[in-house]
């Protein structure tokens, strides 16, 4: 009888690891894979980082403080160095940014020496700067575009140009970057001044500087600048028609203007938090990367029941992953190369976290050689495909591709993900000559994206919510993982040329 017994127990082990091969055969390989002890890792960062507690981790208050505590302590428990190479300021790098809103605002026109009748109301002068004052300069007609101006032409004038119906900075940039003084817009179409005065009264940040002057732009009605051209044989008519003509080229005005304004300066003192892993060989250059710690602290009207913008998705999930990297990495045989971590600052208010950064790097930026960014890494499940932001700008798609076919991740084609690209610290690097993309399953869907950014995105309902998937993030900090070991070896991925 015990003879029996155990037979039948045999064979039901027998039978049991038979049908066990057979569901690990025909599983999903990423089912194999799942890490559920990384994913309660993340999701302890996540609900630590975007708890109330954290007040929304906004610039210059108490939820700052408690971020960088918390970023520190972590990154330091898990093996990492200060990688701010500046023994006064160990680990936390000192931003110093400046927040603007209009003080005041004077315009005066001439003709021929002559003083002329501005309509009170009608024009209103912005500075990026805390004072900057223009004094008696010509003025240039550009109509809708700027194609034809040549920086000889706009060199000390005022271009002046017809409104595009939409507060289009680039448009202003670009001609200010040829060499334009300053840039009037007339108000031509249904944009209002009023709307005009209520878009830029708002505080706009900066990186701090010692500089007092700044760029100029100014805004005119229509009727206004019909009446500074009184009697000059010309109106706004007679420039529009001409602008619409086939071969219009930039026609001079004859006008002179001063223009001045003033704004009023809050500072904030801030602080990327800077760390490193180092390699064997830090004369191969490193590797960085990258994740903004910042959101927007209390962001709803008083009246609201949520006021907080807690910022779980974006981004207390990207500084998860960003931690969860480094203690894999750390836990790993040393790599070549360096690794730097970075968590920055003022992400949401401009890039100027990593701005400040490229600015004032702790290693020359030429020896940086792969940046990723992490950001938003909290909205696919796993078996999600990998997106790419910034593919075809940089020299890191081979590689990238490389590794996601070494790891069995898909990646979906084409570079319809770089519709986000200047939306991200990555692209604050990139104009530094820093090879930087986002790679993430989060990010392959530009749809699902969008979703978030008309639901959560920036509102206090981006908070730690029951069913939180973070599988699709514990999977990518895998690859991550994968890729910084591809980059991070010289034998792969070859030194910058010095």
């Amino acid at each position: 009888m015990k003879r029996f017994l155990g037979a039948m127990n045999r064979l039901a082990l027998a039978l049991l690891a038979a049908t066990m091969a057979a569901i690990l055969v025909s599983a999903p390989a990423n089912a194999q894979r799942r890490d559920k002890a990384l994913e309660a890792a993340l999701m302890a960062h996540v609900t630590e980082l975007a708890s109330d507690a954290y007040e929304g981790r906004e610039p210059g208050t108490e939820g700052e403080a408690k971020t960088l505590r918390y970023l520190g302590r972590q990154w330091f428990d898990i093996g990492l160095e200060s990688g701010t190479n500046d023994p006064a300021n160990a680990w936390f790098a000192p931003v110093r940014l400046v927040a603007r809103e209009p003080a005041s605002s004077t315009a005066a026109f001439s003709r021929k020496g002559r003083r002329l009748f501005v309509p009170p109301g009608s024009i209103e002068v912005f500075t990026s700067g805390k004072r900057t004052l223009l004094e008696n300069a010509p003025v240039l007609f550009l109509g809708r575009g700027v194609e034809d101006a040549g920086r000889a032409e706009l060199a000390g004038r005022v271009a002046l140009l017809l409104d595009d119906g939409r507060d289009n900075s680039d448009r202003q940039n670009a001609l200010l970057k040829a060499g334009a003084a300053a840039v009037m817009t007339v108000l031509d179409g249904d944009r209002t001044l009023e709307q005009v005065k209520a878009r830029r009264g708002r505080s706009g940040y900066a990186l701090a500087t010692e500089e007092l002057g700044g760029d100029l732009e100014a805004f005119i009605t229509a009727e206004g600048l019909d009446r500074v051209l009184a009697d000059s044989g010309v109106t706004l008519a007679s420039l529009t028609a001409l602008a619409a003509e086939p071969g219009f080229a930039p026609r001079p005005v004859d006008l002179t203007v001063t223009l001045e304004a003033t704004t009023r300066e809050t500072r904030i003192n801030t602080h990327n938090v800077i760390a490193r892993l180092p390699g064997r060989r830090p004369e191969a250059g490193a590797v960085l990367l990258l994740a903004h710690w910042d959101h927007f602290g209390r962001c709803a009207e008083d009246a609201a029941e949520n006021q907080i913008c807690n910022g779980a998705i974006d981004n207390a999930s990207g500084l998860a992953a960003l931690t969860e990297i480094a203690r894999r990495l750390a836990d790993g045989p040393q790599l070549d190369r360096d690794v730097y971590f970075l968590a920055t600052t003022a992400e949401e208010i401009g890039l100027l976290g990593a701005h400040a950064f490229a600015e004032n790097p702790p290693l020359p930026l030429s020896q940086i050689v792969a940046a990723f960014n992490i950001d938003s890494f909290a909205l696919a499940p796993r078996g999600t495909p990998l997106g790419i932001v910034g593919r075809g700008l940089t020299p890191l798609d081979d590689g990238i591709m490389a590794v996601a076919k070494a790891q069995k991740r898909k990646v979906v084609p084409g570079n319809a993900a770089n519709a986000y690209i200047q939306r991200q610290d990555g692209w604050a690097l990139l104009g530094h000559d820093v090879p930087t993309v986002m790679v993430s399953s989060s990010w392959s869907d530009l749809a699902r994206v969008e979703r978030f950014f008309e639901t959560d995105y920036h509102r206090p309902t981006d908070q730690v919510k029951p069913g939180l998937d973070l599988s699709g993030t514990a999977e990518d900090v895998a690859f991550h993982v994968a890729l910084v070991r591809h980059f991070a070896d010289p034998k792969k991925v070859p030194s910058p040329a010095k």
